[in-house]
Protein backbone atom coordinates (compact mmCIF):
# COMPACT_ATOMS: atom_id res chain seq x y z
CA UNK A 1 0.00 0.00 0.00
CA UNK A 2 1.68 3.81 -0.67
CA UNK A 3 2.19 5.72 1.95
CA UNK A 4 -0.18 8.86 2.02
CA UNK A 5 1.20 12.32 0.47
CA UNK A 6 1.32 13.87 3.56
CA UNK A 7 2.96 11.18 5.60
CA UNK A 8 6.06 12.56 5.84
CA UNK A 9 5.44 15.80 6.87
CA UNK A 10 3.46 14.01 9.22
CA UNK A 11 6.34 12.09 10.60
CA UNK A 12 8.33 15.65 10.68
CA UNK A 13 5.62 16.72 12.71
CA UNK A 14 5.84 14.15 15.11
CA UNK A 15 9.14 14.13 15.32
CA UNK A 16 9.46 17.48 16.28
CA UNK A 17 7.27 17.30 19.30
CA UNK A 18 9.03 14.76 21.21
CA UNK A 19 11.63 16.30 23.49
CA UNK A 20 15.09 15.82 22.89
CA UNK A 21 15.67 14.07 25.88
CA UNK A 22 13.38 11.44 25.16
CA UNK A 23 13.96 10.71 21.21
CA UNK A 24 15.91 7.65 20.40
CA UNK A 25 18.60 9.36 18.91
CA UNK A 26 20.12 12.87 18.72
CA UNK A 27 20.91 14.79 15.52
CA UNK A 28 23.74 16.36 17.55
CA UNK A 29 25.56 13.78 18.07
CA UNK A 30 28.76 13.06 16.96
CA UNK A 31 29.44 10.62 14.14
CA UNK A 32 32.15 7.84 14.82
CA UNK A 33 34.57 8.73 12.10
CA UNK A 34 34.51 12.58 12.27
CA UNK A 35 38.28 13.33 13.41
CA UNK A 36 37.17 14.81 16.47
CA UNK A 37 35.94 11.90 18.09
CA UNK A 38 38.61 9.86 19.29
CA UNK A 39 37.85 6.30 18.66
CA UNK A 40 38.83 5.28 22.03
CA UNK A 41 36.70 7.41 23.49
CA UNK A 42 33.75 6.76 21.52
CA UNK A 43 34.33 3.02 22.14
CA UNK A 44 34.05 3.03 25.84
CA UNK A 45 31.04 5.03 25.31
CA UNK A 46 29.01 3.16 23.13
CA UNK A 47 30.63 -0.60 23.87
CA UNK A 48 28.99 -2.80 26.60
CA UNK A 49 30.49 -1.79 30.23
CA UNK A 50 30.25 -5.58 31.05
CA UNK A 51 33.99 -5.93 29.14
CA UNK A 52 37.08 -5.75 30.80
CA UNK A 53 39.62 -4.92 29.02
CA UNK A 54 43.43 -4.21 29.29
CA UNK A 55 43.87 -1.36 27.34
CA UNK A 56 42.53 1.20 25.97
CA UNK A 57 44.38 0.94 22.43
CA UNK A 58 42.79 0.94 19.48
CA UNK A 59 44.08 -1.89 17.10
CA UNK A 60 44.11 -0.99 13.74
CA UNK A 61 46.62 -3.64 12.07
CA UNK A 62 48.29 -6.96 12.71
CA UNK A 63 51.02 -9.02 11.60
CA UNK A 64 52.55 -11.71 12.96
CA UNK A 65 53.67 -11.49 16.69
CA UNK A 66 52.77 -7.74 16.06
CA UNK A 67 49.75 -5.38 16.82
CA UNK A 68 49.65 -1.69 15.89
CA UNK A 69 47.22 0.84 16.65
CA UNK A 70 45.51 3.31 15.05
CA UNK A 71 48.16 6.07 16.89
CA UNK A 72 51.35 3.90 15.24
CA UNK A 73 51.96 2.40 18.44
CA UNK A 74 53.30 -1.27 17.24
CA UNK A 75 52.94 -4.09 20.08
CA UNK A 76 54.31 -6.94 20.68
CA UNK A 77 51.90 -9.28 21.42
CA UNK A 78 52.15 -12.24 23.92
CA UNK A 79 48.36 -12.57 24.17
CA UNK A 80 48.10 -13.98 20.73
CA UNK A 81 44.37 -12.67 21.30
CA UNK A 82 44.43 -14.91 23.81
CA UNK A 83 45.25 -18.20 22.30
CA UNK A 84 43.76 -17.38 18.34
CA UNK A 85 45.96 -16.30 16.62
CA UNK A 86 48.52 -19.48 16.59
CA UNK A 87 50.32 -18.83 13.60
CA UNK A 88 50.48 -14.67 13.96
CA UNK A 89 48.17 -12.23 12.94
CA UNK A 90 46.82 -12.27 9.14
CA UNK A 91 49.10 -15.25 8.56
CA UNK A 92 49.50 -14.25 4.53
CA UNK A 93 48.70 -18.28 3.32
CA UNK A 94 45.65 -18.18 5.66
CA UNK A 95 44.42 -14.42 4.83
CA UNK A 96 44.36 -15.54 1.24
CA UNK A 97 42.54 -18.61 1.77
CA UNK A 98 39.56 -16.79 3.57
CA UNK A 99 39.83 -13.90 0.91
CA UNK A 100 39.12 -16.48 -2.15
CA UNK A 101 36.31 -18.23 -0.73
CA UNK A 102 34.54 -14.63 0.37
CA UNK A 103 34.39 -14.22 -3.63
CA UNK A 104 33.20 -18.01 -3.79
CA UNK A 105 30.77 -18.55 -1.09
CA UNK A 106 30.18 -16.81 2.43
CA UNK A 107 27.07 -18.66 3.85
CA UNK A 108 26.36 -22.45 3.35
CA UNK A 109 23.88 -22.81 6.03
CA UNK A 110 24.42 -26.19 7.74
CA UNK A 111 20.68 -27.00 7.92
CA UNK A 112 20.47 -26.29 4.38
CA UNK A 113 22.89 -29.27 2.59
CA UNK A 114 26.28 -30.02 2.88
CA UNK A 115 29.40 -27.15 3.02
CA UNK A 116 31.72 -28.18 0.34
CA UNK A 117 34.72 -26.31 1.97
CA UNK A 118 33.55 -27.62 5.29
CA UNK A 119 33.84 -31.25 3.81
CA UNK A 120 37.48 -30.38 2.86
CA UNK A 121 38.16 -29.02 6.09
CA UNK A 122 36.92 -32.34 8.18
CA UNK A 123 39.53 -34.39 5.45
CA UNK A 124 42.00 -32.29 6.73
CA UNK A 125 41.12 -32.41 10.60
CA UNK A 126 40.17 -35.94 11.49
CA UNK A 127 43.13 -37.52 10.97
CA UNK A 128 44.75 -35.03 13.50
CA UNK A 129 42.65 -35.67 16.15
CA UNK A 130 43.88 -36.94 18.86
CA UNK A 131 42.14 -40.25 18.73
CA UNK A 132 41.15 -42.83 16.04
CA UNK A 133 37.64 -43.11 17.56
CA UNK A 134 37.03 -39.17 17.05
CA UNK A 135 35.66 -39.42 13.82
CA UNK A 136 32.39 -37.04 13.57
CA UNK A 137 32.35 -33.79 13.86
CA UNK A 138 29.80 -30.60 14.48
CA UNK A 139 31.26 -27.60 13.81
CA UNK A 140 29.95 -24.13 15.59
CA UNK A 141 30.97 -20.99 16.18
CA UNK A 142 32.44 -20.04 19.60
CA UNK A 143 33.86 -21.97 22.50
CA UNK A 144 31.06 -21.19 24.79
CA UNK A 145 28.60 -22.72 21.94
CA UNK A 146 30.94 -25.86 21.23
CA UNK A 147 30.77 -26.59 24.97
CA UNK A 148 27.28 -26.60 25.58
CA UNK A 149 27.25 -28.54 22.50
CA UNK A 150 29.53 -30.72 24.24
CA UNK A 151 26.79 -31.42 26.80
CA UNK A 152 23.84 -31.27 24.68
CA UNK A 153 25.28 -34.39 23.33
CA UNK A 154 26.30 -36.04 26.73
CA UNK A 155 23.34 -35.65 28.09
CA UNK A 156 21.56 -37.34 24.73
CA UNK A 157 23.81 -40.14 24.79
CA UNK A 158 23.63 -41.16 28.30
CA UNK A 159 20.59 -40.05 29.39
CA UNK A 160 21.61 -38.94 32.38
CA UNK A 161 21.67 -34.81 33.34
CA UNK A 162 24.81 -34.00 35.74
CA UNK A 163 28.23 -32.77 34.50
CA UNK A 164 31.26 -32.29 36.75
CA UNK A 165 33.39 -29.47 36.12
CA UNK A 166 36.99 -28.76 38.04
CA UNK A 167 37.63 -26.59 40.48
CA UNK A 168 39.38 -23.32 38.66
CA UNK A 169 37.99 -24.64 35.24
CA UNK A 170 36.88 -22.21 32.95
CA UNK A 171 34.32 -22.72 29.99
CA UNK A 172 32.46 -19.90 28.86
CA UNK A 173 30.56 -17.04 29.98
CA UNK A 174 27.16 -18.02 28.21
CA UNK A 175 24.44 -18.82 31.11
CA UNK A 176 25.15 -22.71 30.64
CA UNK A 177 29.23 -22.15 30.49
CA UNK A 178 29.00 -19.49 33.37
CA UNK A 179 27.76 -21.84 35.83
CA UNK A 180 30.14 -24.63 34.46
CA UNK A 181 32.87 -22.17 34.81
CA UNK A 182 34.44 -22.26 38.52
CA UNK A 183 38.26 -20.18 37.66
CA UNK A 184 36.47 -16.82 39.67
CA UNK A 185 32.69 -16.00 40.39
CA UNK A 186 32.94 -12.55 38.08
CA UNK A 187 31.61 -14.44 35.26
CA UNK A 188 28.19 -15.76 37.22
CA UNK A 189 28.00 -12.89 39.27
CA UNK A 190 24.61 -11.32 39.60
CA UNK A 191 23.23 -13.42 36.64
CA UNK A 192 21.89 -16.43 38.23
CA UNK A 193 20.16 -18.40 38.21
CA UNK A 194 22.17 -20.25 35.78
CA UNK A 195 21.99 -24.04 34.19
CA UNK A 196 21.52 -26.30 37.03
CA UNK A 197 23.35 -29.43 37.29
CA UNK A 198 26.72 -28.57 38.01
CA UNK A 199 28.96 -30.26 40.45
CA UNK A 200 32.30 -29.16 41.33
CA UNK A 201 35.23 -31.48 42.07
CA UNK A 202 39.17 -30.56 42.51
CA UNK A 203 41.96 -30.56 39.96
CA UNK A 204 45.32 -31.28 41.04
CA UNK A 205 46.84 -28.06 41.54
CA UNK A 206 48.96 -27.05 44.70
CA UNK A 207 47.28 -23.65 45.44
CA UNK A 208 43.94 -25.27 45.46
CA UNK A 209 45.05 -27.14 48.24
CA UNK A 210 46.78 -24.94 49.98
CA UNK A 211 49.73 -26.80 49.60
CA UNK A 212 53.36 -25.77 48.93
CA UNK A 213 54.41 -25.63 45.32
CA UNK A 214 56.98 -28.37 45.51
CA UNK A 215 54.03 -30.65 46.94
CA UNK A 216 54.37 -34.10 44.58
CA UNK A 217 52.61 -34.43 41.94
CA UNK A 218 51.56 -38.33 42.84
CA UNK A 219 50.44 -36.85 46.27
CA UNK A 220 48.18 -33.91 44.51
CA UNK A 221 46.70 -36.53 41.52
CA UNK A 222 45.84 -39.05 44.84
CA UNK A 223 44.39 -36.02 46.44
CA UNK A 224 42.07 -35.11 43.71
CA UNK A 225 40.93 -38.44 42.40
CA UNK A 226 39.85 -38.81 46.29
CA UNK A 227 37.62 -36.07 46.16
CA UNK A 228 35.92 -36.64 43.09
CA UNK A 229 35.29 -40.65 44.58
CA UNK A 230 33.17 -38.10 46.66
CA UNK A 231 32.06 -35.96 44.88
CA UNK A 232 30.16 -38.84 43.17
CA UNK A 233 29.46 -40.54 46.67
CA UNK A 234 28.00 -36.85 48.04
CA UNK A 235 26.99 -34.43 45.42
CA UNK A 236 25.95 -36.71 41.97
CA UNK A 237 25.44 -39.94 42.12
CA UNK A 238 27.25 -41.86 39.21
CA UNK A 239 23.67 -43.02 37.97
CA UNK A 240 23.12 -38.98 37.29
CA UNK A 241 26.04 -38.35 36.11
CA UNK A 242 26.42 -37.73 32.19
CA UNK A 243 29.87 -36.55 31.76
CA UNK A 244 33.21 -35.25 32.85
CA UNK A 245 34.96 -32.11 31.38
CA UNK A 246 38.62 -31.17 32.28
CA UNK A 247 40.20 -28.70 30.52
CA UNK A 248 43.97 -30.89 30.19
CA UNK A 249 45.60 -28.09 31.13
CA UNK A 250 43.86 -25.71 33.14
CA UNK A 251 43.54 -22.20 31.05
CA UNK A 252 42.15 -19.17 33.26
CA UNK A 253 42.40 -21.14 36.51
CA UNK A 254 46.17 -20.87 36.34
CA UNK A 255 47.71 -22.35 33.26
CA UNK A 256 47.89 -25.78 34.98
CA UNK A 257 48.79 -29.27 33.29
CA UNK A 258 46.81 -32.40 34.02
CA UNK A 259 49.28 -34.90 34.91
CA UNK A 260 48.64 -37.99 32.97
CA UNK A 261 47.68 -39.75 35.86
CA UNK A 262 44.95 -37.71 36.65
CA UNK A 263 43.66 -37.96 33.36
CA UNK A 264 44.05 -41.76 33.05
CA UNK A 265 42.41 -41.83 36.91
CA UNK A 266 39.11 -39.90 35.03
CA UNK A 267 39.31 -42.41 32.23
CA UNK A 268 39.08 -44.98 34.24
CA UNK A 269 35.91 -43.41 36.94
CA UNK A 270 34.14 -43.15 33.54
CA UNK A 271 34.80 -46.60 32.09
CA UNK A 272 33.60 -47.48 35.29
CA UNK A 273 29.98 -45.56 35.81
CA UNK A 274 29.42 -45.01 31.74
CA UNK A 275 30.62 -41.56 32.17
CA UNK A 276 31.31 -39.56 29.02
CA UNK A 277 34.97 -37.67 29.83
CA UNK A 278 34.91 -34.41 27.35
CA UNK A 279 38.00 -32.57 27.33
CA UNK A 280 37.85 -28.71 26.04
CA UNK A 281 40.60 -27.92 24.19
CA UNK A 282 39.38 -24.69 23.53
CA UNK A 283 42.60 -22.95 24.12
CA UNK A 284 45.10 -25.83 24.65
CA UNK A 285 44.14 -27.10 21.00
CA UNK A 286 45.93 -26.47 17.73
CA UNK A 287 49.40 -26.92 18.70
CA UNK A 288 49.58 -24.58 22.02
CA UNK A 289 51.45 -27.16 23.82
CA UNK A 290 53.64 -28.68 21.40
CA UNK A 291 51.11 -31.61 20.23
CA UNK A 292 48.54 -30.80 18.14
CA UNK A 293 46.24 -31.74 21.24
CA UNK A 294 47.35 -31.16 25.13
CA UNK A 295 45.94 -35.17 26.02
CA UNK A 296 47.72 -36.53 23.13
CA UNK A 297 50.97 -36.34 25.74
CA UNK A 298 48.84 -39.02 28.28
CA UNK A 299 47.47 -41.13 25.30
CA UNK A 300 43.90 -40.76 27.09
CA UNK A 301 41.03 -41.12 25.21
CA UNK A 302 38.19 -38.87 25.61
CA UNK A 303 34.69 -39.47 24.59
CA UNK A 304 34.25 -35.92 23.17
CA UNK A 305 37.01 -33.27 22.28
CA UNK A 306 35.88 -29.81 22.28
CA UNK A 307 38.10 -27.15 19.95
CA UNK A 308 38.15 -23.24 18.70
CA UNK A 309 40.42 -20.67 18.96
CA UNK A 310 43.27 -21.42 16.91
CA UNK A 311 41.50 -23.76 14.75
CA UNK A 312 40.98 -20.63 12.28
CA UNK A 313 43.44 -18.25 13.18
CA UNK A 314 41.13 -15.52 13.70
CA UNK A 315 38.08 -16.75 11.91
CA UNK A 316 35.09 -17.66 14.32
CA UNK A 317 35.09 -21.22 14.36
CA UNK A 318 34.63 -24.46 16.99
CA UNK A 319 33.19 -27.67 17.41
CA UNK A 320 33.14 -30.49 18.97
CA UNK A 321 34.41 -34.05 17.67
CA UNK A 322 33.32 -37.61 18.77
CA UNK A 323 32.84 -41.11 17.85
CA UNK A 324 29.52 -41.86 14.98
CA UNK A 325 28.34 -43.85 17.53
CA UNK A 326 27.71 -41.61 19.85
CA UNK A 327 26.83 -38.25 17.76
CA UNK A 328 24.30 -40.88 15.94
CA UNK A 329 22.05 -41.10 19.12
CA UNK A 330 21.05 -37.48 19.01
CA UNK A 331 17.68 -36.49 17.19
CA UNK A 332 17.94 -35.13 13.88
CA UNK A 333 17.60 -31.12 14.30
CA UNK A 334 18.74 -31.23 17.55
CA UNK A 335 21.65 -29.84 16.67
CA UNK A 336 22.52 -27.10 14.23
CA UNK A 337 22.96 -23.13 14.32
CA UNK A 338 23.16 -20.11 11.28
CA UNK A 339 26.71 -19.44 11.37
CA UNK A 340 27.61 -22.86 11.99
CA UNK A 341 30.55 -24.41 10.17
CA UNK A 342 30.60 -20.92 7.89
CA UNK A 343 32.15 -21.27 4.69
CA UNK A 344 35.08 -18.76 5.00
CA UNK A 345 35.90 -20.29 8.52
CA UNK A 346 36.65 -23.46 7.08
CA UNK A 347 38.16 -22.03 4.66
CA UNK A 348 40.53 -20.38 6.82
CA UNK A 349 40.76 -23.35 9.09
CA UNK A 350 42.00 -25.81 6.02
CA UNK A 351 44.78 -23.76 5.59
CA UNK A 352 45.96 -23.42 9.44
CA UNK A 353 45.92 -27.26 9.06
CA UNK A 354 48.04 -26.81 6.00
CA UNK A 355 50.53 -24.27 7.20
CA UNK A 356 51.05 -26.38 10.28
CA UNK A 357 52.25 -28.91 8.20
CA UNK A 358 53.99 -27.56 5.69
CA UNK A 359 56.15 -24.69 7.61
CA UNK A 360 56.61 -27.30 10.39
CA UNK A 361 55.28 -25.38 12.98
CA UNK A 362 55.71 -27.73 16.01
CA UNK A 363 59.69 -27.66 15.36
CA UNK A 364 59.17 -24.04 16.43
CA UNK A 365 57.11 -24.49 19.56
CA UNK A 366 59.71 -26.55 20.71
CA UNK A 367 62.36 -24.67 20.20
CA UNK A 368 60.43 -21.17 21.72
CA UNK A 369 59.75 -23.25 24.82
CA UNK A 370 63.10 -24.66 25.58
CA UNK A 371 63.72 -20.70 25.07
CA UNK A 372 61.15 -19.10 27.42
CA UNK A 373 61.62 -21.66 30.00
CA UNK A 374 65.27 -21.52 29.74
CA UNK A 375 64.83 -17.67 30.18
CA UNK A 376 62.38 -18.49 33.22
CA UNK A 377 64.18 -20.55 35.59
CA UNK A 378 67.28 -18.52 35.83
CA UNK A 379 65.48 -15.57 36.32
CA UNK A 380 63.77 -17.61 38.90
CA UNK A 381 67.76 -18.70 40.19
CA UNK A 382 69.05 -15.69 39.59
CA UNK A 383 68.98 -14.60 43.08
CA UNK A 384 67.83 -11.25 42.28
CA UNK A 385 65.10 -9.52 44.22
CA UNK A 386 63.05 -9.76 41.10
CA UNK A 387 63.52 -13.80 40.33
CA UNK A 388 62.55 -14.07 44.49
CA UNK A 389 59.27 -13.38 43.61
CA UNK A 390 58.60 -16.13 41.32
CA UNK A 391 57.22 -19.05 43.33
CA UNK A 392 56.49 -21.66 40.09
CA UNK A 393 57.10 -21.57 36.23
CA UNK A 394 54.67 -24.36 34.74
CA UNK A 395 52.91 -25.52 31.35
CA UNK A 396 53.51 -27.03 28.28
CA UNK A 397 54.79 -25.92 24.39
CA UNK A 398 53.58 -22.03 24.40
CA UNK A 399 51.36 -22.21 27.25
CA UNK A 400 53.11 -21.22 30.07
CA UNK A 401 52.19 -20.00 33.35
CA UNK A 402 54.62 -18.24 36.27
CA UNK A 403 52.98 -18.14 39.66
CA UNK A 404 54.71 -16.08 42.24
CA UNK A 405 54.76 -15.77 45.61
CA UNK A 406 51.76 -15.59 48.77
CA UNK A 407 49.66 -12.57 47.28
CA UNK A 408 46.28 -11.97 47.66
CA UNK A 409 43.67 -13.98 46.04
CA UNK A 410 41.12 -11.92 43.77
CA UNK A 411 38.40 -12.88 41.78
CA UNK A 412 37.48 -9.49 39.85
CA UNK A 413 38.58 -9.07 36.03
CA UNK A 414 42.59 -9.36 35.86
CA UNK A 415 41.97 -6.76 33.19
CA UNK A 416 40.63 -3.91 35.20
CA UNK A 417 42.94 -4.90 37.96
CA UNK A 418 46.26 -4.17 35.83
CA UNK A 419 44.79 -1.44 34.16
CA UNK A 420 44.14 0.20 37.49
CA UNK A 421 46.96 -1.15 38.59
CA UNK A 422 45.27 -3.02 41.68
CA UNK A 423 44.72 -6.51 42.43
CA UNK A 424 45.00 -6.37 46.17
CA UNK A 425 48.75 -7.07 46.90
CA UNK A 426 48.92 -9.56 43.47
CA UNK A 427 52.23 -8.66 41.73
CA UNK A 428 51.05 -10.18 38.18
CA UNK A 429 48.98 -7.29 37.22
CA UNK A 430 51.16 -4.61 38.15
CA UNK A 431 53.92 -6.46 35.84
CA UNK A 432 51.37 -7.01 33.03
CA UNK A 433 50.70 -2.95 33.60
CA UNK A 434 54.81 -2.84 33.22
CA UNK A 435 54.61 -4.05 30.09
CA UNK A 436 52.20 -2.49 28.58
CA UNK A 437 54.55 0.57 29.05
CA UNK A 438 57.01 -0.89 27.48
CA UNK A 439 55.10 -1.44 24.26
CA UNK A 440 54.21 -5.18 24.98
CA UNK A 441 50.54 -7.55 25.19
CA UNK A 442 50.94 -9.53 28.13
CA UNK A 443 48.03 -11.54 30.38
CA UNK A 444 47.69 -12.28 34.45
CA UNK A 445 44.83 -15.18 35.19
CA UNK A 446 43.30 -16.70 37.97
CA UNK A 447 42.50 -15.49 41.19
CA UNK A 448 46.04 -16.90 42.46
CA UNK A 449 48.61 -14.72 41.31
CA UNK A 450 49.51 -15.98 37.93
CA UNK A 451 50.75 -14.38 34.05
CA UNK A 452 50.60 -16.58 31.44
CA UNK A 453 52.60 -16.28 28.24
CA UNK A 454 50.39 -17.34 24.85
CA UNK A 455 52.52 -16.15 22.01
CA UNK A 456 51.47 -16.91 18.40
CA UNK A 457 53.47 -20.26 17.80
CA UNK A 458 55.19 -18.82 14.90
CA UNK A 459 57.38 -16.35 17.25
CA UNK A 460 60.72 -16.25 16.02
CA UNK A 461 64.04 -16.40 18.35
CA UNK A 462 64.69 -12.55 17.97
CA UNK A 463 61.26 -11.85 19.48
CA UNK A 464 60.94 -14.11 21.89
CA UNK A 465 64.82 -12.69 23.09
CA UNK A 466 62.63 -9.48 23.42
CA UNK A 467 59.68 -10.34 25.10
CA UNK A 468 62.12 -11.92 27.76
CA UNK A 469 63.65 -8.92 28.29
CA UNK A 470 60.72 -6.79 28.28
CA UNK A 471 59.49 -8.97 30.71
CA UNK A 472 62.69 -8.96 32.96
CA UNK A 473 62.65 -5.14 33.17
CA UNK A 474 58.92 -5.11 34.35
CA UNK A 475 59.19 -7.28 36.91
CA UNK A 476 62.66 -5.71 38.01
CA UNK A 477 60.38 -2.82 38.30
CA UNK A 478 57.55 -4.00 40.04
CA UNK A 479 60.17 -5.88 42.53
CA UNK A 480 62.17 -2.41 43.13
CA UNK A 481 58.26 -0.50 44.05
CA UNK A 482 57.78 -3.74 46.56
Amino acid sequence: MALHKGAPALRRAIASSVPPSKRAFSVSMPHANEPTVDAAAFGEQHIAKGIGRLTKHVLEEGKGTYVITDQGKKLLDMTSGIGVVNLGHCHPKVSEAAAKQCMKLTHAQVNIGFNATQIALLKELIPILPHPSLDTVFLWNSGAEAVEAAVKLARAATKKQNIIVMQGSYHGRTSATAAMTRSKTIYGEGHGPLMPGIFATAFPYYSQFGLPADTPIDELVEMALFQLKLTLSQQTAPSDTAAIILEPVLGEGGYVPAPPAFLHGLRKVCDEHGTLLICDEVQSGMGRTGTMFAVEESGVRPDVLIFAKGIANGFPLSGIASTNELMGRQKPGTMGGTYAGNAVACAAAKAVIEVFREEKVLDNVAARSQQLFGFLNDLKNSGSKAGKLIQDIRGRGLMVGVQFQDADVIAQSQNEAARKKGGGGQIAPKVVQECVKRDMLLLSTSVFDVLRFIPPLTISEQEMQEACRIFGESLEAVAAEL
